[in-house]
């Protein structure tokens, strides 16, 4: 098994760069999802990882050796695509072993690895089946079996789960963190665009954004303390509430004014050099709270309300004309449009970002 490291990594297409010099470590054993939104250049580089895009620029090391010039079949690395891609004529066994009878490997042993692969991924009733007579799922399940009997390196997912619906998504899901802990010495890079397949898979996250890293760090560390503005609205469902403002005040706990005329303070350190100057305010919807006193965040009027059963989502007409607050509420709420409601949260839950979106650090 082995670890990876990108030194400057850049893909251009012409004159078009779409990765612009990527610095990464991977620990041997990690599992790492790359997140982003679509064209953020997740996929391009998990392609140049597997050798299935060339390297511009920059250098990529698996195992302690530079490959950029090796060939994808002699990285020592597996790739499960968004499409299953398995041959129809063929059983589940044959799909699985196919690779390693091309590779020349003994009868012996290419049972074994098919039947262990089989055993990790509960296929073993499903072996003498065609693809045509399995689920969605049990065929992304053989097309990760076939990777497995590879015994690879490095694990790359691509998308893995994108084609399956919602409830074969969070089975499917559940199968690759068995997987994960089953191979505990094995490294895993997945490409998804889907940030609870990223919140609940992964070591670490590395969010990019047209073709740079934003961050990288633990899930939790993402979403309690993002770097950036980019980062705290793309990570959490529903995004950030973001309201600009001015900064009122400094010191160890700055104050903001909106529009509107209502200051909060943020219990954000801000230097002196920053009063007057525009910033953005941040609370995740989840950190709302309603209340009825008078020390209060946002006062508006309800414009819409989402019944989801185990949450209440309420849109809430407050600071801006174009954006409503987004309040995440447990379980049913008694609330209807129309009603005037207040919130307010733990300040310790609060973010404040300057004009060029970095975060004010507490």
């Amino acid at each position: 098994m082995a670890g990876l490291k990108l030194e400057g990594l850049k893909k251009s297409y012409g004159a078009v760069d779409v990765i612009h010099g990527v610095d990464l470590e991977i620990r041997q054993g990690e599992f790492i999802v790359f997140v982003g939104p679509s064209g953020c250049g997740k996929s391009t580089l998990l392609r140049m990882i597997a050798g299935l895009e060339e390297i511009t620029a920059g250098t990529l090391e698996i195992d302690g050796m530079v490959v950029n010039d090796v060939p994808p079949s002699k990285r020592g690395i597996a790739m499960v695509f968004q499409s299953y891609a398995l041959y129809p004529h063929m059983t589940v066994y044959d799909n699985m072993a196919f690779g390693l009878r091309i590779a020349g490997q003994s009868n012996d042993e290419i049972d074994r690895r098919v039947r262990s692969a089989a055993s990790i991924l509960q296929l073993e009733d499903y072996l003498d089946r065609l693809p045509k007579a399995l689920s969605g799922g049990q065929r992304q399940r053989v097309a990760i079996g076939r990777a497995i009997c590879r015994d690879p390196k490095v694990f790359l997912f691509d998308e893995p789960l994108s084609n399956l619906d919602a409830a074969l998504r969070v089975a499917t899901r559940i199968e690759i963190a068995k997987l994960n802990e089953s191979m505990p010495e094995t490294t895993m890079i997945y490409v998804t665009h889907d940030q609870v397949e990223a919140m609940t898979l992964a070591d670490r996250i590395v969010v990019l954004s047209k073709g740079v890293i934003e961050q990288v760090g633990p899930p939790m560390e993402l979403y309690d303390r993002p770097q950036n503005l980019f980062v705290a609205q793309f990570i959490g469902s529903p995004a950030m509430n973001i309201i600009p403002g001015t900064i009122e005040s400094t010191g160890d706990s700055a104050t903001i004014a909106f529009a509107n005329g209502k200051s909060v303070e943020t219990g954000i350190a801000v230097a002196d050099a920053d009063k007057g100057r525009k910033a953005s305010f941040g609370v995740r919807p989840e950190d709302l709270v309603a209340t009825t006193g008078d020390d209060f965040l946002f006062e508006g009027t309800v414009s819409i309300v989402e019944a989801l059963g185990e949450v209440t989502l309420l849109y809430v007409e407050d600071l801006t004309e174009d954006e409503p607050i987004i309040a995440k509420m447990p379980g049913h709420q008694q609330v209807r449009r129309g009603d005037k409601l207040r919130f307010t949260a733990d300040k310790a839950k609060l973010h404040l970002f300057d004009t060029a979106g970095n975060t004010y650090r507490r």
